[in-house]
């Protein structure tokens, strides 16, 4: 539809790729925003790190576990439609986690809000692929790549503006706002959907298995910072979820509508873009959970200070990250997808310094622009080479499976913080998370190099 980047996009691109940015922003952004408000919602509802690990697990673990079906949904449905029961959703349930009255009932509605905020992801990025084509679809992943990454990275200083001029509870509340501003667009999007295809089902069994799995594994993780491994409350979660997840993917490869295909996984860029997904998304999950723990508990800095300090990377990935997706787009994703996140190790490395009293401009700051420029390179090639390796008509479920992973990497990068750490933050514990941290992004390195392939310019599906 979109015969260049350089031409002018139509009305219809216009509104698809702003629903598309604006849903998945806040999708993205509600995964970590509640990051630095952890201190002030430990303050006000208890249960210490344990609550605060769930506060952003339990909406991460739902997220996760039902975007895969969430993709199946928006392919069988259609992105608007689906798009439309997120969106609603999504605005409630942040009402209702806004007016939480205890850590369990935060928990509780931070998972609710998981469950709908696994709608609005596939379905978004799913639009970009069926709507735009060829190179100015490279450059459309890449803006999307932008923001929804730099939700990501932005969320500290949101929610520490939001802790320090009122309450924590503003964080949920905002999400009223672009939610009312992007409805009325996605309204004039309706033409986009189709017709549920005939005989179509929901993969109900994989989706609980799924969530047992998930579960289980996240919970024992958690559990074990307070409880060690020993304990029944620990190993034996483990243990199911372990076995759950087992069960999942022996059903996958024989239900005949299963919301993960694993033959997606025999083709060669999704499957490897997949595997450094995980290790790239969980490294950047477990390196900024605890570097703004440790900003604030430790060195002592305000929330808000504490989101301005860690922004840099989020202002260098909003002025690169288009032009690198065009530059994907042109040259392929393989190189950009192995230098990225060696950058990102090494901005990370350079944080090794950090100590008591705090240096930001010289122990962090350098490291952090370093680790913004890699980051910059990696997201909007690593997107366009995944999606670019499934065929249109299941960009949902591709966009669903790859977003997916990034989420539970995520969710178990944080679950497994207190193994690092140990269950206080401290200055040696920080300094093993970004050691830890720069080996995830070294392994996704490593994938993109060993894994990835650019597709020729006549190529069809690799």
């Amino acid at each position: 539809m979109s015969p260049s980047p350089a031409a002018a996009m139509t009305a219809v691109e216009k509104r698809v790729l702003y629903v598309a940015i604006v849903a998945s922003f806040i999708a993205f952004l509600d995964g970590s925003v509640v990051n630095l408000a952890l201190p002030a919602i430990g303050r006000e509802l208890g249960g210490g790190l344990v609550v605060q690990q769930w506060v952003v697990d339990a909406y991460l673990l739902a997220l996760g576990a039902l975007i895969l079906v969430a993709g199946s949904l928006s392919d069988q449905f259609g992105r608007v439609r689906v798009l439309k029961w997120g969106l609603a959703g999504f605005t409630a349930t942040s009402v209702l986690c806004g007016l939480a009255w205890s850590g369990e009932s935060l928990i509780l509605f931070r998972g609710l809000q998981g469950i709908a905020g696994a709608l609005l992801v596939p379905s978004s990025l799913a639009m970009i692929v069926t709507v735009f084509t060829g190179p100015a679809q490279s450059l459309a992943i890449g803006r999307w790549s932008a923001w929804t990454s730099g939700a990501i990275v932005a969320a500290p200083l949101l929610g520490g503006l939001s802790v320090d001029l009122w309450t924590w509870r503003l964080i949920f509340f905002l999400n009223v706002i672009p939610a009312a501003a992007v409805w009325p667009v996605l309204l004039k999007l309706h033409e986009l959907d189709h017709e549920r295809t005939p005989g179509s089902r929901i993969d109900a069994a994989g989706t609980v298995l799924a969530v047992i799995g998930l579960g289980g594994i996240v919970y024992g993780f958690i559990e074990r910072g307070s409880l060690g491994w020993s304990a029944p409350q620990v190993w034996l979660p483990l243990a199911i979820g372990a076995a759950a997840l087992a069960l999942f993917l022996r059903h996958e490869a024989r239900t005949s509508a299963p919301m993960m295909p694993l033959r997606l996984f025999a083709v060669r860029n999704f499957g490897w873009g997949n595997i450094a997904t995980a290790a790239i998304y969980g490294g950047l999950s477990l390196g900024f959970f605890v570097l703004g723990l440790f900003l604030q508990q430790v060195a002592g800095l305000g929330a808000t200070t504490t989101g301005l300090a860690l922004l840099p990377p989020t202002v260098i990935l909003l002025l690169l990250s288009s032009r690198m997706g065009a530059l994907a787009g042109r040259y392929g994703p393989r190189w950009f997808m192995t230098a990225g996140p060696l950058l990102c190790a090494a901005g990370f490395l350079l944080l090794m310094r950090v100590g008591l009293p705090l240096d930001y401009f010289g122990q962090i700051l350098p490291g952090l622009l370093v680790f913004g420029l890699g980051l910059a390179v990696t997201v909007a090639p690593l997107t366009s080479a995944i999606l670019g390796a499934v065929e249109p008509e299941e960009a949902g479920i591709g966009s669903a499976v790859n977003n997916a992973v990034a989420r539970i990497a995520g969710l178990v990068g944080i679950a497994a913080a207190g193994l690092i750490t140990g269950p206080e933050i401290t200055t040696s514990g920080v300094v093993s998370t970004v050691v830890v941290t720069a080996v995830l992004f070294f392994a996704g390195a490593v994938a993109s190099a060993v894994g990835i392939r650019n597709r020729p310019a006549t190529a069809g599906v690799e």
